[in-house]
């Protein structure tokens, strides 16, 4: 096994060899990177700030901005700076970061998804006990379990990821690291610690997929049942951005991963993977602001009081 070095380098796919093309690239991913990092921190600072948000709803929103932003934030700026510069490499150290910060953004971001839907299922469907069920202390050992359990599968694979021996190529068909580019250019055919890796996580999602599911599945029932088509209109208002934001990710997600990894990329490829990356921290903003009538109601009245403020 060949040990790695602190000095070691990873090359990474660029969408274009035109310098011209890369720097529009560069432009291109800056703007949609401020799109996405505003919109997030917009909506964290709407939920802080405003008194009629402190719910568990808007609680776990807000947890999930913040991994949004995080997510986008390990992958787009250093495509953005290798574009700028005419580069296409990134450190070993940078990529062990990305694998792991990846891993754990989106691990906890799928458990997040999760509790959002059985918040949902409690406002629904046991309305008078929903203050007892979604106390505060329920929802911050929720939001603390995702980060942890984000956390440990970071660590499970990327320690079986980087166990591995890269004898070969140093050039990764993708435009940031992630495990199975890792594991294509990888010398090794035994990816026993991967493996296992990938089956328990592969496990934690359908758990995650199945809850989310049979939650939906009683809330519906409920909904169905209520006389007042106001009330039905209300329940599915505060249910379809999150059931948009669970769509999103999980076809980007399977999208990116279930699809083989090229020997030679292609751009249909990169566009895949700037689906899988960069959409769904974007768009998250956006089907909440659009979608929900508290946070549309609570950025107007920010705004309303913005010039009246004295600095």
């Amino acid at each position: 096994m060949v040990n790695h070095t602190v000095g070691m380098e990873f090359y990474l796919m660029a969408f274009s060899e035109a310098k011209e093309l890369q720097v529009a690239h560069g432009f291109l991913f800056l703007l949609i990177y401020l799109v996405a990092l505003v919109g997030n921190l917009l909506i964290i600072i709407l939920v802080t700030v405003d008194q009629c948000l402190h719910t568990p709803m808007y609680f776990f929103l807000r947890n999930l901005s913040l991994l949004d932003a995080c997510l986008v934030s390990v992958t787009v700026p250093n495509f953005i700076l290798n574009s700028l510069c005419h580069k296409s490499t990134i450190s070993f150290l940078g990529c062990v970061s990305q694998v792991l910060l990846v891993i754990q953004f989106a691990g906890a971001e799928l458990f997040t998804l999760t509790a959002m839907s059985y918040d949902r299922y409690v406002a629904i469907c046991h309305p008078l006990h929903y203050d007892i069920i979604m106390n505060r202390g329920v929802c911050v050992q929720m939001v603390a379990v995702s980060w942890f359990l984000g956390g440990l599968f970071g660590v499970l694979y990327c320690a079986g990821t980087f166990s591995l021996p890269f004898c070969g190529s140093r050039k990764l068909p993708q435009f940031f690291c992630d495990v199975p580019s890792l594991l294509k250019i990888s010398c090794s055919k035994l990816h026993i610690t991967i493996d296992v890796s990938v089956v328990i996580g592969v496990i934690y999602a359908l758990f995650c997929i199945v809850s989310i599911g049979f939650s939906y599945v009683y809330i519906f029932k409920t909904v169905t049942r209520m006389p007042s088509s106001q009330g039905k209109s209300r329940a599915f208002s505060t249910c379809m951005p999150h059931l948009i934001v669970v769509t999103t990710f999980f076809v980007t997600g399977v999208t990116a991963y279930l699809k083989p990894v090229p020997e030679s990329p292609h751009p249909v490829d990169f566009v895949v993977s700037v689906l899988y990356s960069v959409m769904p921290p974007s768009l998250n903003p956006i089907i909440y602001s659009l979608r929900n009538k508290d946070v549309k109601t609570s950025l107007w009245k920010i705004l309303w009081k913005l010039p009246h403020y004295k600095f």
